[in-house]
């Protein structure tokens, strides 16, 4: 039996999705939630297989929501259902660690065998969306904001961490600093980019860290 939860702002939608998937024998439905912080709470607590993420969210969005339950439980795989083929979505969340990205008209057959799919390894995608995802990842580089520099070395470290969703004490025991010290870098690095809360740090940190290295002497 593959264990799913499933991840839409529009209850009906979930409903539909969950009449639909619960009639498929090897498929249940374990719960529900309306937005990314919930469906990564629901995660922590149901541990289910296989989740299916709308993009367009309040709270969280769906691209962050994959970004983190992918960093945070590598077990479960996420797959993204959405009405949104935008090239920039799909390819941030497939290089998020999405294990698929599925638009809502996908025929409810071929949108469980999909489910199977993946839930054994593969990848999926909807008709057109791999090109996009190649059109997208073939784009520049995205340019380093200038506030990156103006981090110190330990505020950098501390945000790769964070981008790899390592809590304080973790980051603490990491760099063998105190869990105060990690707040006060948190505080720090949230003011000098301008970041609302750490969700939003994850996600710059996995956008830009790759070349944050550049900035770092050898």
């Amino acid at each position: 039996m593959i264990r799913l939860l499933l991840v839409d702002d529009q209850i009906i939608i979930r409903q539909g999705l969950k009449s639909l998937l619960d009639a498929k024998p090897d498929l249940e439905v374990i719960g529900d939630a309306e937005d990314g912080q919930k469906a990564l709470e629901l995660v922590a607590t149901l541990r289910p297989d296989v989740v299916l993420m709308d993009v367009r969210m309040p709270v969280m969005d769906g691209v962050t929501a994959t970004q983190l339950i992918c960093q945070q439980f590598p077990e479960t795989k996420v797959v993204v259902l959405t009405t949104f083929d935008d090239e920039e979505y799909v390819s941030q969340a497939m290089r998020f660690g999405a294990r698929g990205y599925l638009l809502k008209d996908t025929h409810s057959e071929e949108l469980a065998q999909a489910i199977r799919s993946i839930h054994k390894g593969y990848t999926q995608m909807g008709p057109g969306l791999f090109e996009k995802a190649i059109v997208s990842s073939s784009q520049p580089p995205i340019a380093l904001p200038p506030e990156l520099a103006e981090l110190t070395l330990r505020e950098r470290d501390v945000l790769r961490l964070i981008g790899l969703g390592a809590n304080n004490r973790e980051i603490a025991q990491s760099l063998y600093i105190s869990e105060r010290t990690v707040k006060n870098h948190v505080t720090s690095i949230l003011s000098r980019l301008h970041l609302r809360d750490r969700t939003q740090a994850a996600l710059f940190a996995s956008t830009f860290l790759p070349q944050l290295d550049h900035l770092n002497p050898n």
